[in-house]
Parts: C-alpha cells; structure tokens; sequence
C-alpha cells in the first residue's frame, strides 16, 4: 500500500491537466494509467512504421485555445515544458469536388474578401457581422468554458435577465442549422460552417448545437486553430513534465479495479492485481457516467440511474492512419491546405442533411470526410518528403446490419469506400503511395478507453442544452463531485465544458482546490514558480 494526498485514474489529457494543477497545488499526486503509455485521447505514436507520428484520436486543437492554461501558462507547459503550437494563417478550408474551395483565415476581413468572392458581398457582410457578435461574448463565454459550471437553473435565471443572455440562451436551444438559415443565404457557407460544427459529433440538425455555430467562428478568428508540433500528443507530454517537475507521479500498465470507498469517502484506488494507492486528500476518476457503478458501486442507486440514463453522441467516426511515400498534393493545390479541411461532393443543404441521416439509420456516409497529411503543416511527423494521413469518416456506433458486432469485419471496406473519396481530391493517392493503413472503428474507440470513450463516443456524451453547464453528464454530477462518496473527483471529455481538447481538467482542480481551501490565484501566479 502506498500513500499519496491525490491518485488518479486515467492519465487522458484532462486527468493529466487536473493533477499537474494539483501537484503545482503542493500535492503529492500519482496517475494511474491502464495502457502502456500515457495521453488517452490525446496521444501521438507510431503505429505503423518507424518515424511517421499519428495522433491516435485527437488531430487539431482548437478550443484549448481560449484556456487560461495556455493564455496565461499557469502551468508553464509553453515557456518550460517543451509545447509548442503552430499556427497557420489558413485555419478552416471546405474543398468541393468541382474544385470550388472556402477559406477561412485567422484574418476576418482576409476572410470576407474570400466570402464575397464564393458566396456574394451580402453574405460576406452578414458573416463579418456574425463573427463580431461571436466576438463580443467570447469574454463571458471562455470564462465559463474553463471553470467549474453554475447549476444549469441558476445559469438560465442569471441569462433570463438581459436581452444579451436571452439571445444567447436562445442560441443554445436551437439546431446548428437554424442559426445558420437565419444568418446566411449561401448553401456553401452553410455547408461551411455546418461541417466544421458536425466535427464535435453533433447533427447539423439536433436541436441544442447552436451555441457551436456561434462559437466556432469566433474562436477561430481570435485564437486561430492550430496543432502541437510533433503531434497531438505533445500536449500530454507537457503535462507529465509539468507533474513530475512538481514533484508528481505518472504510472502506466496500471489498470485500476475500483475506487476504494471508507465510510462514505473515496480514500483510494485499487489496481486488477490488488495493489492498493491510498489517498488523504481526493481521488480524480476519469469514470463515465455510464461505468460509474462498475468502479463505485457505494454510490447512491438515484444517481447511478440517471448516470446511467446520459445520451451518447448520435454518432461516432471510423478513422484512417495511412503512412504515404511522397506527402499528398491537393487537386486545388496546396495553397488550400488548411488546419481543418473539409471534402465536400454535394452543394445543398438537402443533400448534406440525406448524408447526416444515413448515420441515424446505422449506415455510413463515405461522402461524410475530412482530414488531410498533418507533414503539410509539421514535417517533423515523417521522414523527409513521406507524409501521415489522418482520415475521419462520421459512422454509426451500431452498424446496419450486424450492429456494433459487425465493426472489425466491416471497418476495412467502409475504410476503402472513404479512401475513393479522397481520391476525388487528392492527385496522389493511389495505392503506390499508401506504404501502410490502420483503420480505428468506434468499436476499437471504445476498446481503447472503455471507461471514458463508451459507445465510441470520443467526445464523451452529447452537447445537447440539457446535458449542459452543471447540467453535463447529469445534474447529480455537474460539480465534478459525486453524490454520497466524499472526496471522489470526476474528469473526462463527458464533464464540463465537452469533448474535445479543452484541458477541461482545469475546472476539475478549481472545484478540489476550492473544497479544501486552497487559493487557486495563488497557485496559478502568472510565472511557474
């Protein structure tokens, strides 16, 4: 048995962000990781020949952006832990197969010459002005993104009471698609907006995925869209430098068993092969909500129920890691590369919307693609001139026919139906370029991380309004705190503020540093101490 002040189970990015917040805190932290390397999520390896670096889940970081974490460095990953972000001009490009191409530049007006030029003057001013309004509530918006959330009642009520905070309760209610039919007339701009949306999982359509259409935009246009260099996973790395520097613990082939629960509090954890890590302070779990009882089974039945109640993500992605001879050229050219690029063959919002349905019914859309070879923007990630691809095609979790069972027979030929549409945009992938394949399906998410990943929801569970604020994964557990275990902490992508790459975690230590009185500003002053 060994003693600790905090242990963690899981070592994703957001259990790793929590426990360097804390270790800076002055705590004697340990992560506990079951794989044999750290990062869940946010992890970059070479899975298949030596020298090409793939991000095994997580490909572009664009909503970490706002956080304090890295704004302000609090924890010093930029000035002292080897993180580096790049940063290019061109952020989103959408790329149809006539060869029509959208560019969205970190640059606003950049961008309207652009949209003028595609979409026409009017709508190129309409999204000027969309962009300025996304602006203009950032401030107040990123300043919840990272923090712990109010009670979702609470948070309604204190919207309730200015015409600001109704528009925007407003936006969070309504579709994607509703927000942008009421700003734009262009189907192009649509598709453009709506795509880069869809890529946190959310129908164009689901009624609770406004606030995405808003944001996003605004995000983009003041702090850009970027990568780490050297891959997705130097992010992770960061934060275990910054742990061990602060004197901190990160162990993996470590798979834990339970939480060890002692008269009402989580006092540990417990490993498969029995070896026990007792902690005085606190235990952060990345658990699911869904999983909640298999590791803390001492908690109140009312909330396992609506744990167990949390709605999935519609749909999931099956995922393409290619190794390429020579780095791919874009039938457009290469000057249309962007951090996000997305591969579009139809022109109207019905058709897009009759792909999007397809995923509903359990079947895949290979129309429904996006990514690119990351060498373009980081050549670091391959040896001289090769290129590694990263491919993302939206599928169901239950496949139709066969259902979820069905994945590892089916994967590589849903894979080879994608692959023919990148070739629609791409001049050189043919088979002689491709020196190597590995195809993820949701099924293999959901092996990968079965305790935060369930269904292969990589994002964690579904953004809708009512799983939102103190509201996300359920109203028992939007404190990051569980209900009847004293001291048991949650982290993960199905916590506040979503999925993706928030370093949500940050809100997870905020809310553990304030339970046991310690001054957040104080720890997080302004240089790494």
């Amino acid at each position: 048995m060994s003693q600790y002040d905090i242990v963690v189970m899981g070592a994703g990015h957001n259990g790793l962000t929590a426990a360097a917040y804390m270790a800076k805190a002055g705590k004697k932290v340990l992560v506990l990781e079951r794989k044999p390397h750290f990062g869940g999520g946010v992890s970059t390896r070479e899975l298949l020949h030596p020298g090409f670096w793939h991000d095994e889940h997580s490909n572009v970081h664009i909503m970490i952006q706002g956080n304090p974490m890295l704004r302000e460095d609090e924890l010093g990953l930029l000035s002292r832990f080897g993180l580096e972000y790049i940063y290019p001009d061109l952020v989103h490009v959408s790329i149809w197969e006539d060869g029509t191409v959208i560019r969205s530049y970190k640059d606003l007006d950049r961008t309207c010459e652009e949209l003028a030029r595609v979409a026409g003057p009017k709508d190129a001013e309409a999204y000027r002005r969309f962009v300025k309004m996304s602006q203009t509530a950032l401030p107040m918006l990123v300043s919840g993104l990272y923090s712990p959330p109010f009670p979702l009642g609470a948070f309604v009520a204190m919207m309730d009471q200015s015409d600001e905070g109704r528009f925007l309760l407003d936006l969070m209610q309504r579709s994607a698609l509703d927000i942008v039919d009421a700003y734009f007339e262009s189907d192009l701009l649509k598709l453009h907006i709506v795509r880069m949306v869809t890529e946190n999982l959310q129908m164009p359509d689901e009624l609770g995925t406004g606030m995405g259409a808003f944001v996003m935009p605004g995000i983009i246009h003041t702090y850009g869209c970027s990568m780490p260099k050297g891959g997705s996973g130097q992010l992770s790395r960061a934060l275990v430098r910054a742990i061990e520097h602060f004197g901190g613990e990160v162990r993996c082939n470590a798979e834990v068993a339970r939480v060890i629960v002692s008269g009402g509090k989580a006092v540990g954890l417990e490993l498969t092969d029995g070896e026990t890590f007792m902690a005085r302070d606190g235990v952060i779990g990345a658990i699911h909500p869904h999983v909640l009882r298999k590791f803390v089974g001492e908690t109140p039945e009312p909330v396992l129920e609506r744990a167990e109640r949390v709605t999935q993500s519609t749909f999931s992605i099956n995922l393409t890691h290619m190794t390429l001879k020579e780095r791919l050229r874009l039938k457009v050219g290469n000057d249309c590369n962007a951090m996000m690029t997305e591969l579009m063959d139809f022109y109207s919002i019905r058709e897009m919307l009759l792909e999007y349905d397809k995923l509903r019914r359990g079947e895949v859309s290979e129309r429904l693609i996006a990514g690119g070879d990351n060498t373009i923007f980081d050549p670091s990630r391959a040896p001289e001139g090769a290129g590694v691809f990263y491919g993302v095609n939206f599928a169901p979790y239950d496949l139709h026919p066969g259902g979820s069972g069905s994945w590892d027979e089916r994967k590589e030929e849903v894979a080879d139906r994608a692959l023919a549409q990148y070739r629609k945009f791409y001049a050189n992938l043919a088979d002689e370029n491709i020196t190597g394949r590995l195809i993820r399906s949701p099924v293999d998410h959901e092996r990968d991380s079965p305790a935060s990943f369930v269904r292969g929801d990589i994002h964690g569970c579904a953004p809708f309004f009512y799983q939102s604020a103190g509201h996300r994964p359920t109203p028992d557990l939007g404190s990051f705190r569980v209900p009847g275990v004293e001291g048991l902490y949650l982290v993960g992508p199905f916590m506040h503020p979503g999925g993706g790459v928030f370093g949500a975690g940050r809100a997870t230590a905020i809310q553990m540093m304030d339970d046991m009185g310690i001054d957040y500003d104080k720890v997080c002053g302004r240089a790494v101490q």
